[in-house]
């Protein structure tokens, strides 16, 4: 025991990389389907680290942990965020203000009637709203109230106790919530209204020739001779389905395929488009040909293209691809992901900010498109070290500034102010493509192991305290924790469906997206037995991310006595 005392005093940072990592191990295990999640095994597996004696960290290290988390947050969801400030996705943010709202007024109503401090209350309300960035946002704000350094870390040990009590509880309820007690409260059939909003999907006229499809890429060749003396344009329009001519090669040399240009006799073509529809346009054209290396010449290509083009957001494929028009020629949608899941694709499925393309075509032609439509995804991409620091920088800078209400310093705090810097750098680099570059990847890793590490330094620094804390009002906790995670939700689907009057499928997506759990999409996904549930999703997400992790500051202004 000696040892592991000496080893706490010397290099305790050997335990919050060990509670990481057990916990992000922890948190991957599925028991019939179901995990208890990272965050929330990171915490308790500090916590109980915590009992072998007193870990010290630095606040800087602390402070740097988590703002690289909520700064990717904000990075990440800003895009996203300030796109949804539009009419056509005003009531997904209605849904999410509204579960976000409820869940603050249920948490002081909470604190003034059991008179509890800033920092339980902070815990309670990370915990069962699970936002664990709360955590962070609530002791930057008390950090700054200038409290002794023994009641700040009471206060740290609360919120740890709070969140580690609701978490698993809130997690959980709001996963059955979703795809069960939604559904019975709007008095529907998950599954059967996910059909007929399928049905209603497919109904929609396809886009117009030339554009955006949603069908498989395939290229063939072919040596003109019923064709000859017609033009590309004609030949294109005669097979339809978008099809295009890619290449070709007139005795030996290439001739640029403009729509105008006249095909001739012996002429080599490339075409290409859904593959059923290209095998067959022998008659129209000639004979197909095996010519490897002019198939070979046409540089076709998968490529994944982020959607930042604000002008897009909330739009169908069908008006995106009028939009982006000739540009789109010989380009083809495959998928279509939003928050890593597959959206399902029709001419009406609506596309938001943020959302990914799988388009498929030569890759000229991918990155004219591209152009109109966001930025491609890149996997050999840099951070850009330069822009996260300074906006770190300038967030941190932010949140020192303070608003004296009565006798409270309101402030954003380190952690809101970092969130506020993501969000404005996100857009920023959503307009200028070519600044601040966070590849997907790299936004992944900064995020886990910003929150990671700064769960887990909480955890160890107050594992005592907070255990103290659990044991003597665990079940209070709990309770509290039920009603803040319920209520809200309750009535974010009530005011959804009776006032706002969204598709049920949609609405119960949005409850997912708003409280900021993936897992209740799948859910939900299974139980209608269709993707169409995470059409709902992208919008309250970036918003729910935003309005919950600013509640830390002002749970902690409203509660502080002084």
């Amino acid at each position: 025991m000696d040892t592991v005392r000496w080893i706490i005093t010397t290099a305790p940072e050997i335990f919050l990389l060990l509670a990481v990592a057990i916990g992000t191990i922890l948190g991957r295990v599925r028991i019939r389907g179901f995990a208890v999640g990272t965050t929330a095994c990171i915490l308790i597996v500090s916590v109980l680290l915590g009992q072998l004696g007193h870990f010290a960290f630095p606040a800087l290290l602390r402070v740097t942990l988590f703002s690289l988390f909520v700064f990717t947050i904000g990075y990440r969801s800003g895009p996203e965020f300030f796109a949804s400030l539009s009419v056509r996705t005003l009531a997904q943010v209605a849904v999410a203000l509204v579960l976000g709202g409820t869940g603050l007024v249920i948490v002081l109503l909470f604190a003034r009637a059991f008179s509890l401090d800033p920092g339980t209350a902070s815990g309670i309300a990370a915990g069962a709203l699970t936002q664990s960035s709360v955590i962070g946002t609530a002791s930057g704000a008390l950090a700054q109230l200038g409290l002794s350094k023994d009641l700040l870390s009471q206060q740290e040990a609360n919120i740890a106790a709070g969140y580690a009590v609701t978490y698993v509880l809130g997690y959980i309820l709001t996963l059955l919530f979703v795809p069960f007690v939604a559904p019975k409260l709007m008095r529907i059939d998950l599954k059967a209204e996910a059909k007929k909003l399928e049905a209603e999907l497919a109904g929609g006229d396809p886009p117009k020739t030339e554009n955006l499809s949603y069908r498989k890429f395939q290229a063939r060749a072919y040596r003109v001779t019923a064709g000859a003396g017609r033009t590309v344009k004609s030949i294109e329009e005669e097979i339809g389905s978008r099809t295009v001519v890619e290449r070709i090669v007139r005795r030996g040399a290439d001739v640029e395929p403009h729509l105008e240009t006249v095909l001739e006799a012996g002429d080599d073509i490339v075409i290409a488009g859904r593959t059923a529809v290209i095998v067959a346009a022998r008659p129209i054209i000639g004979t197909e040909i095996d010519a490897d290396e002019i198939l070979k010449a046409v540089p076709g290509n998968v490529i994944e293209v982020l959607v930042d083009n604000r002008h897009l957001h909330g739009l169908s494929i069908q008006d995106i691809a009028a939009r982006v028009g000739a540009d789109a020629r010989g380009v083809f949608l495959r998928g279509l992901t939003r928050m890593s899941r597959e959206v399902p694709l029709s001419a009406d499925t609506r596309v938001y900010v943020g959302d990914v393309m799988t388009l498929v075509g030569s890759t000229r032609h991918i990155e004219r498109a591209a152009k109109s439509i966001g930025q491609i995804l890149r996997s050999g991409d840099r951070t850009d070290i330069a822009f996260l620091a300074a906006g770190i920088a300038a967030g941190l800078l932010a949140g020192l500034v303070s608003f004296r209400i009565g006798g409270v310093a309101l402030t954003l705090g380190g952690g809101g102010g970092a969130l506020i810097a993501g969000l404005v750098c996100g857009w920023l680099r959503s307009r200028k493509p070519t600044l601040g570059a966070m590849p997907p990847a790299a936004q992944q890793t900064l995020s886990d192991l910003g929150l990671g590490g700064f769960i887990a330094a909480i955890g160890l620094g107050n594992g005592a305290a907070a255990w103290t804390a659990i044991q003597a009002h665990g079940l209070l906790l709990v309770g509290m924790g039920l009603v803040i995670t319920v209520v809200p939700l309750v009535v974010a689907t009530l005011f959804a469906y009776h006032v706002l009057r969204m598709n049920p499928v949609i609405t119960c997506g949005a409850l997912a997206g708003a409280m900021t759990v993936d897992a209740a999409v799948t859910g939900a996904c299974e139980v209608a037995e269709s993707q169409t549930p995470v059409l709902g999703v992208a919008v309250p997400y970036a918003v729910g991310n935003v309005v919950l992790t600013v509640l830390g500051p002002i749970i902690v202004a409203a509660t502080y006595s002084g």
